[in-house]
């Protein structure tokens, strides 16, 4: 199974994929897609649905995992996470993917065991987990890896939950 992470931003937007096979984890591909801050909204975000779109259909996913958003002092900043994550959605929804949501505590805890951890920390197990040679870059796509490694995992308890 591959698993889709997404750390969704209209500046920056982080993707990882992450393969599941017989119980071991591997990296597909990971990155980010950044548009330009003085682009109008409407052609940031186009440009984020038309690369992830162009991503999901060549490495073909079966789930997607997608950071909840979560409100902070700058309502700016938000609302825009807010509409690249709606084009994050949509595009699951047009390319028939089920979607995890999960907050950055879940993903901590998923990933180091407490969630409470740094972002170090989320980074270091990544590369361990998926036996990288060097910690991903940027923070990114190391964040969008740590949440399709734990959509992968919470993917792997929903299904052993329905066999039992």
């Amino acid at each position: 199974m591959i698993a889709l992470g997404i750390d969704p931003g209209s500046a920056i937007c982080g993707f990882g994929f992450v393969e599941s096979f017989g119980g071991n984890l591997s990296p597909v591909n990971f990155g980010v897609i950044t548009t330009a801050p003085q682009a109008r909204m409407q052609d940031r975000l186009l440009k984020i649905y038309t690369e992830l779109d162009a991503l999901i259909k060549n490495f073909q996913p079966q789930i997607m995992g997608v950071e909840k958003l979560f409100f902070g002092k700058n309502s700016t900043t938000a609302i825009a996470v807010a509409q690249a994550r709606g084009i994050v959605l949509l595009c699951a929804a047009q390319n028939n993917l089920d979607v995890i949501e999960i907050t950055p505590n879940e993903v901590k805890q998923s990933i180091t065991g407490y969630g409470g951890a740094t972002k170090e920390q989320v980074i270091y197990m990544v590369t361990k987990i998926l036996n990288l040679n060097e910690p991903p870059k940027p923070d990114d796509a190391a964040d969008a890896l740590a949440i399709a490694l734990a959509a992968s995992y919470e993917a792997d308890s929903l299904t052993r939950r329905n066999f039992l």
